[in-house]
């Protein structure tokens, strides 16, 4: 590094310290870095100083004091280094949530699909249900159709009986209405007749 060089970092440092104040503000809360962008880090609080390297989007890292527009910051390997405070959120990044929301993700989906089994399990048990009462009404329906068939054909035999029945009255009537005018017409001639017959004298014995 030449002269210049570092005469020029002393004079952006003697500048940055002269506009931006530290600000001693202790504050051992989590953060991180955003998830929008891989971010540098410097080696103090203001554009003049040098870079020192990268934090990547989503890394966790612990604030210890801001200073202006910069935080100083700790990651996980225990380095300290400065960071814009507008690229560090309080909410935990992607990278952590992500692995929690596919946890909870997989427990929603195993708790779904323990709920679609049981209401299949209904479903099907209710189906079932259902197919044996249709059965069952049909196997009704159809013996009801063949009493009514057998009702029905009861009651053509019962009118086919009663009319050979009513046939068979009328025939017994005309019979005894044929033998009782035959009887009667009978007697009408014999009492016509024996009023005609000669009779026969009688004879006495005598006795001396």
């Amino acid at each position: 590094m030449t002269r210049y060089d570092i005469r020029r970092l002393n004079l952006g440092l003697a500048l940055g310290l002269l506009a931006l104040p530290l600000q001693a503000q202790q504050n051992d809360a989590t953060h991180w870095v955003s998830d929008s962008l891989t971010t540098y880090v410097r080696s103090g609080p203001t554009d003049g100083y040098r870079i020192v390297g990268t934090l990547t989007a989503g890394e966790p890292v612990m604030r210890l004091e801001t200073s202006g527009n910069y935080s100083r910051v700790q990651n996980a390997d225990g380095n300290t280094v400065w960071i814009l405070s507008g690229e560090l959120q309080d909410a935990p990044s992607a990278q952590v949530r992500v692995p929690e929301l596919e946890q909870q993700v997989a427990e929603l989906s195993a708790e779904l699909e323990g709920i679609n089994e049981q209401w299949e399990s209904r479903t099907a048990a209710q189906r079932e249900a259902l197919e044996t009462r249709e059965a069952r009404i049909a196997d009704l329906e159809a013996r009801n159709q063949a009493l009514d068939a057998e009702s029905e054909q009861s009651l053509q035999t019962i009118r086919q009986l009663q009319a050979r029945l009513d046939t068979q009255e009328e025939d017994l009537l005309m019979r005894y209405f044929m033998y009782g005018g035959g009887v009667a017409g009978a007697g009408l001639l014999v009492g016509l007749i024996v009023p005609h017959l000669p009779r026969r004298k009688s004879k006495r014995d005598r006795w001396f």
